[in-house]
C-alpha cells in the first residue's frame, strides 16, 4: 500500500488502499450486514471521496464491497435503531447521494454482488461500472411504496434510455449482470475471481497513461453537456481546448508521445467549477 500525505478521515465501514499508480481502492466493509447502507457508511464514504478528490496522489478510485455483496440498499435494522434513538435518518443533514458525480477523479464501481436501492444509486453515480457475473441489480423503490429516490429518475434514463429506465424503475425487477451489460448499465462483466484484478488493471491503465487534469475535465464536461445544446457544447469545448493547451499536462502529453516514453503527468487536486462546467 502506498502512502498519501493528504489527511483522510478515520473510517471503519469503508476500507482504503492506495497503490503505487495512484489507484485508490475503497471497500464497503460491513460484510456481516452484506454492506447495508447506514448513515455511518454514507458519511465515511463521502468524506473519503471528498478527501480523495483533493488528494493529488489519487488519480482513479475503485469502489467495491467486502464479502458477497456490493450494497443491497438501506440497512433496515440501522433505520429502526436510528428511529428509536430519536434521530430518524430523514432528519439528518446529508450530502446528496449523487455526490460521486462531483468528485474530480474517475470513479469505477466493481460490483461484486447485490446492488439495490441506495446501492443501485451509488453504482449509477460512478463513471464506469464493472461487475461480476454473480451481480444482481434492482431499483427496488416501487416495491417499497417509494418514488425513485435521489435523482435516479434523472440519472438512469441518461445511462440506459427512457424506455429501459422506465422498465427498471416501474417493475423494480431483479436484473442480472449480463442483462445490465446489454442495457448499457455496465461497461464490462467478469467472472467473480477476475472482477477486482481486471478492474484494478483498467484503473491503473488510466492512472499511468492519462492526464488527471484531462480526466477531471472530461468528466465534468460530459455531465455539463447533458444539459447543453450541441452548439453551446461545441463553443465551450473550444474554450476548454485553449485552456488545456496552455496546461503542463498537454506539454507532457505531446513530449511523451514524440519521445516514445510513458507520460509523467502531475497529480490533480482542485474542485469542480460548477458554473464553468469543468474542474479547476
Amino acid at each position: 500500500m502506498s502512502e498519501s500525505t493528504y489527511s483522510y478521515p478515520e473510517s471503519i465501514t469503508v476500507l482504503r488502499e492506495l497503490d503505487d499508480a495512484g489507484v485508490l481502492l475503497l471497500t464497503f466493509n460491513r460484510p456481516d450486514r452484506n454492506n447495508g447502507w447506514t448513515i455511518e457508511l454514507e458519511e465515511e464514504y463521502f468524506a473519503t471521496l471528498l478527501a480523495a478528490g483533493d488528494d493529488p496522489a489519487v488519480r482513479v478510485i475503485v469502489v467495491t464491497g467486502a464479502g458477497r455483496s456490493f450494497c443491497p440498499g438501506l440497512d433496515m435494522q440501522a433505520l429502526e435503531d436510528s428511529a428509536k434513538r430519536g434521530k430518524p435518518m430523514a432528519s439528518i443533514r446529508r450530502y446528496p447521494l449523487t455526490l460521486p458525480w462531483s468528485i474530480p477523479k474517475t470513479i469505477i464501481a466493481a460490483v461484486n454482488g447485490a446492488a439495490a436501492g441506495i446501492g443501485f444509486i451509488q453504482v449509477a453515480c460512478t463513471d464506469l461500472r464493472f461487475a461480476s457475473t454473480t451481480a444482481k441489480f434492482t431499483t427496488s423503490f416501487s416495491r417499497r411504496g417509494l418514488p425513485a429516490e435521489n435523482a435516479l429518475s434523472w440519472v438512469l434514463p441518461r445511462l440506459i434510455g427512457v424506455t429501459n429506465a422506465m422498465d427498471l424503475l416501474l417493475s423494480a425487477r431483479v436484473v442480472t449482470a449480463e442483462e445490465a451489460l446489454q442495457l448499457g448499465l455496465l461497461n464490462k462483466v467478469f467472472e467473480p475471481e477476475e472482477l477486482l484484478p481486471a478492474t484494478l488493471a483498467y484503473a491503473r491503465e488510466l492512472a499511468l497513461n492519462c492526464s488527471p487534469f484531462s480526466l477531471a475535465s472530461i468528466k465534468a464536461q460530459v455531465h455539463a453537456d447533458l444539459e447543453r445544446g450541441m452548439e453551446e457544447a461545441r463553443m465551450t469545448s473550444i474554450v476548454q481546448v485553449s485552456e488545456h493547451t496552455s496546461h503542463a499536462d498537454f506539454q507532457e502529453g505531446v513530449a511523451s508521445f514524440t519521445e516514445r516514453r510513458a507520460p509523467k503527468f502531475a497529480g490533480y487536486s482542485k474542485h469542480l467549477d460548477i458554473n464553468r462546467g469543468w474542474y479547476r
